[in-house]
């Protein structure tokens, strides 16, 4: 588990005491409470339940051991460090142990299931599943060719390949014609190349070559990567020592024409090809938020001619370390390649033309790097660039428009009413694209339920103030945070309630709902698949308590189950209440009031009209 940089009521998270009490003491943590990196501020966080400081060495723990001796430090502290690195080390096998081995599985197999299971239909008027038998389909959209995968900064992991929305749906129809267009540009900046376009010239295997050298000119250090955007924050490479760091790799266009290549990152740099200088420039940072600077820093291009099959040695070195810095000891650069330069309202045009000649529009929208991303705040929730123009032009066509939202958290879709569905596929991952050909054909249930609300517009969101006065951010809205939030509101009638409510998520066949009976604290709810299909259900339990004594949300999430059932089937949720579900908290510790509850069961928090009363058992 790792600790967080801010702190609360004055006291850094690597220093709190919250680290033992309850993360130790009552929710039983045995494993090693990590930092986020350079969130160790000093040694008062020896004597917190805080196990390890990235990244290491950590300067604020630089006098450990004097520490150890003098008596500012406790070395029972340090040992019980020790104690939970080392049993971190026998789990994974680190100490020459067996270690705890994990069932072989068909690992892209399973990124395609979770995908799947993640992926929640927001709304359809029937055009879902499509069709098997189509013969033209235009798939429109940036994020359907560049996918977004994963999360940035350090939620980026290197799958070995990722399957787009349009690779996916290629493959899903293939007797089809699938006509592409991006529509709207949505990416800034230079996006990574393909690893299928790239050889490294050392090792003749998918990937960059970097070299690190030192103001003489010395090689310092090398390493093989298989991505063209890296990031070094702590490590082995000699980041601080280094004055030049170079990369290089052969790269093989997939299409003849002009590309736009370059590089993103926040020092100067020099890109040649074939031997030739094509950019030597300095990036210019606009504002101080380093989170920004060093995890989506500007971009700098060149057009370049490209002839598809042909490589072409690209090198690009990056001077380090000219003038000191807060982020001297990291890095980051992405070697790659910027979207086509042509007006919006052209490719707008194009993509319309598009889909007035096919039988159905896939629009395929989304985030980009620059407005969600981990080392800042969105400043709104609409989606970047001309995309809701986009999706209005396709949609005006007449076309039946199916979009798929490519977004890792709430995004305003205007354009929801106007459109045949609404598919949001959140990042994901490598199978992304074989998820969504799944969802839209129908392969596969759209398993998911949303984990928050969606407003149709910011100005409809309850809780909006969120930015620290003066280093300090107040929660003045108590407990009543998310779904609470909109619930509280819809009870003052202060606020718009949302397009889309915490929990919905639509499905390819129908339910009827049955009734609610208690099993000790168990409550079983009797449900049927009333459809011509198999389906998911995903039943929801609610708790209020209208004449509660106690500060308590309108409606709250207390369980919920996973039921599946063939068509025609009836099935039955078991769904465990335990008390502490109720319970509220006093200066004593968790109590739960005396007297009935009444439990809402539905799909959402919206659409519970299943009840039934409850009365916990004990504190």
């Amino acid at each position: 588990i790792m600790s967080a940089y801010n702190s609360l009521h004055g006291v850094t998270m690597t220093e709190n005491d919250l680290l033992e009490t309850p993360l130790n003491s009552e929710w039983g943590f045995d494993g090693v409470v990590i930092s986020d990196w350079t969130a160790v501020r000093s040694l008062d966080a020896v004597a917190a339940a805080q196990d390890l400081a990235m990244p290491g060495p950590a300067p604020a723990w630089a006098d450990l051991v004097a520490a150890v001796r003098d008596g500012r430090v406790d070395e029972a502290d340090i040992d019980r460090k020790v104690l939970r690195l080392l049993l971190l080390a026998e789990r994974v096998g680190a100490l020459g142990t067996d270690a705890v081995t994990p069932a072989p599985l068909d690992a892209r197999a399973f990124a395609r299931e979770a995908a799947v299971e993640g992926t929640v239909l927001l709304a359809n008027t029937g055009v879902l599943p499509l069709a098997p038998g189509l013969a033209r389909i235009a798939v429109i959209g940036h994020n359907a060719l560049e996918a977004r995968t994963q999360g940035g900064g350090s939620a980026t992991v290197l799958p070995e390949q990722i399957v787009t929305p349009l690779d996916g749906i290629r493959s899903a129809f293939p007797g089809a014609d699938v006509v592409y267009e991006i529509g709207a540009v949505v990416q800034e900046g230079v996006a990574e190349i393909p690893l299928a376009q790239i050889t490294n010239p050392t090792t003749g295997t998918p990937g960059v070559r970097v070299s690190f050298f030192d103001a003489d000119g010395t090689e310092l250090f090398a390493e093989d990567r298989r991505s063209t955007a890296l990031v070094w924050f702590g490590g082995d490479a000699p980041i601080a020592a280094s004055r030049r760091v170079m990369l290089e790799t052969d790269y093989v266009a997939d299409a003849s024409g002009e590309i736009q290549l370059g590089f993103a990152g926040a020092n100067p740099a020099r890109l040649l090809v074939d031997g030739e200088e094509v950019l030597d420039d300095t990036p210019v940072i606009e504002g101080t938020d380093l989170g920004a600077a060093f995890l989506n820093p500007p971009s700098l291009t060149a057009a370049v001619p490209a002839e598809a099959g042909v490589a072409r040695r690209v090198r690009l070195e990056i001077r380090v370390n000219e003038t000191p810095g807060a982020l001297s000891g990291a890095l980051s650069a992405t070697l790659g390649i910027a979207p086509e330069r042509t007006d919006p309202d052209t490719l707008i045009t194009r993509a319309a033309a598009a889909a007035a000649d096919a039988e159905i529009a896939i629009v395929v929208v989304g985030t980009n790097s620059v407005v969600e991303s981990e080392g800042y705040d969105r400043s709104d929730l609409a989606l970047p660039g001309r995309q809701d123009d986009l999706v209005r032009a396709v949609a005006a066509t007449g076309t039946p428009t199916v979009v798929v939202v490519n977004a890792g958290s709430p995004v305003e879709l205007p354009w929801a009413a106007d459109v045949a569905a609404v598919v949001q596929g959140y990042f994901g991952g490598q199978e992304f694209g074989t998820a969504v050909a799944d969802v839209l054909t129908g392969a596969a249930e759209p398993g998911g339920r949303l984990p928050t609300s969606w407003p149709a517009a910011l100005a409809d969101v309850p809780v909006s103030e969120v930015t620290p006065v003066d280093g300090i951010l107040r929660y003045n809205e108590g407990i009543h945070i998310g779904y609470r939030a909109w619930l509280k509101d819809a009870a003052e009638k202060a606020a718009a309630p949302p397009a889309f409510p915490f929990g919905h998520g639509l499905g390819y066949t129908t339910w009827s709902w049955g009734v609610a009976q208690r099993d000790g604290d168990v409550l079983e709810v009797t449900l049927a698949n009333t459809g011509d299909r198999a389906g998911k259900q995903v039943v929801q339990v609610y708790a209020e308590r209208a004449d509660s004594a106690v500060d308590r949300p309108a409606r709250w999430l207390v369980g919920y189950g996973v039921v599946r059932a063939a068509a025609g089937e009836t099935v039955t949720a078991r769904i465990p209440l335990p008390s502490r579900r109720f319970a509220h908290w006093t200066d004593a510790g968790w109590a739960v009031e005396p007297g009935a509850f009444t439990l809402r069961i539905g799909a959402s928090v919206a659409d519970a009209a299943l009840t039934t009363a409850w009365e916990a058992r004990g504190a």
